[in-house]
């Protein structure tokens, strides 16, 4: 008999056809005319998409508890309640041009796990549940990861109820307003796993014909404000050898992050992504120049000696330039790796499975990061085309997003018992 069981269960496959279309229906709130989905946290579209969210869970016999800074927790009961939850989610706040699976495709194939097993009178030993993470994206409100960060107590909550957007709006009256101003008290104790499936927003596994990211960590992340100050004066008069250049020196400091980066291959990343150059006029030379850096490495030593040969090269850059160099450190992130043992379970489904899998680390930011900190984690991706996310013409297979979906099943079903 036991055997039948085992066999019943290794043959369950989620619904692909319901996961899609329920993909499709979030979609459609917020729907913009290039494809993608504008839903900022803590709207009325992000309202409506909780509404949905809710509605499809309350159906698929889950209760719903929402805490105190707006997340959502759909709990189907197991055999025995005073076990660790197996939980899994993400979140379905989006970019102002974001497309539609960032983050909706982990909260929804965590609902479509809990259909399947409806569908299949399986009633698993731990509870289930799939979370709805609050403000992930961090484009209305700020800080990024919100959510997940409160309910982890990495943020108190009086400090983001109080975070106010550009229109003075703040968070704790934006979720009054939409009715996701809970009162359930949720803990981050008594987690025995959490897992989150995402598209990858990268090009690694489609570059590779890869179904299945087996993510077994995640970059740490380090990133500054820097502010060169040189002195700005007329183009024609002033001989190169007497400048105070400071998009010159700006120039060789971008270079020096790339290099960073290069140095330190594969699992490092170096990034300029914003120049504010003053005064911005064709024949002053540029007196100040505000930049962001962002670095990221898959160890804490990496980015340490990342940072330090930054500081030390910018030292080096004024000091040749007649420049000033401040660098502020503004966010930290440290590495993350995920639990083994659910990383090899992941592991494990994908071989059962019969998908092709490689391992990847993540080099962005999920609610997954601040999970691992207090419960065993692992992360699944599935590639998206072009690796392009972030961004309306953002798009991933139905086949892919099925296999990453049956992939979550058996993962869960391995920690959860049944």
């Amino acid at each position: 008999m036991q055997a039948v069981v085992e066999s019943s269960v290794s043959a369950l496959r989620i619904n692909g056809s319901r996961l899609w279309d329920s993909l499709m229906r979030l979609a459609a709130i917020g729907a913009t005319k290039k494809g993608g989905v504008c839903r900022l946290a803590l709207t009325d579209l992000d309202r409506q998409g909780r509404d949905f969210f809710v509605s499809e869970a309350k159906a698929a016999g889950c209760t719903i508890r929402v805490d105190s800074v707006g997340n959502i927790f759909a709990r189907r009961a197991g055999r025995f309640d005073t076990l660790p939850v197996v939980m899994t989610g993400s979140h379905i706040d989006t970019q102002p041009t974001g497309g539609k699976f960032d983050g909706n495709y982990g909260v929804l194939a965590g609902l479509e796990v809990l259909r399947t097993l409806n569908d299949a009178g399986l009633t698993t030993e731990s509870s289930l549940e799939v979370v709805v993470w609050t403000n992930e994206e961090g484009s209305r409100f700020v800080p990024v990861m919100m959510g997940s960060g409160a309910f982890i107590g990495e943020f108190q909550t009086d400090f983001v109820l109080a975070q106010k957007d550009r229109d003075g709006i703040s968070v704790g009256q934006a979720l009054t307003a939409i009715g996701y101003a809970g009162t359930d008290v949720v803990s981050c104790r008594g987690i025995g796993a959490y897992f989150e499936a995402h598209i990858e927003q990268g090009p690694v596994l489609e570059a590779h014909d890869i179904t299945i990211g087996v993510v077994t960590g995640a970059l740490g992340q380090r990133w500054f404000d820097v502010v060169v100050t040189g002195s700005e004066a007329h183009a024609g008069p002033t001989p190169m050898p007497l400048r105070h250049d400071a998009l010159l020196a700006a120039a060789k400091l971008v270079d020096t992050v790339n290099q960073l980066a290069l140095d330190r291959a594969p699992n490092a990343r170096g990034t300029v992504g914003m120049l504010d150059v003053y005064p911005n006029s064709r024949n002053v030379i540029p007196g100040t120049v505000k930049m962001s850096v962002d670095l990221r490495a898959d160890n804490d030593a990496t980015l340490s000696s990342m940072d330090a040969e930054l500081r030390a090269t910018a030292q080096g850059i004024a000091e040749l330039g007649g420049v000033a160099i401040d660098i502020s450190q503004v966010v930290y992130f440290q590495p993350e790796a995920f639990a083994p043992a659910l990383v090899q379970a992941v592991r494990a489904s994908t071989q059962e499975l019969g998908l092709s899998g490689m391992d990847v680390v993540s080099g962005a930011g999920h609610d997954a990061v601040y999970l691992a900190r207090v419960a065993p984690t692992a992360m699944i991706f599935v590639p998206c085309k072009d690796g392009i996310s972030h961004n309306e013409i953002e798009d991933a297979r139905p086949d892919h997003l099925e296999a990453g979906c049956n992939v979550l099943l058996h993962a869960m079903l391995k920690q959860a018992g049944r």
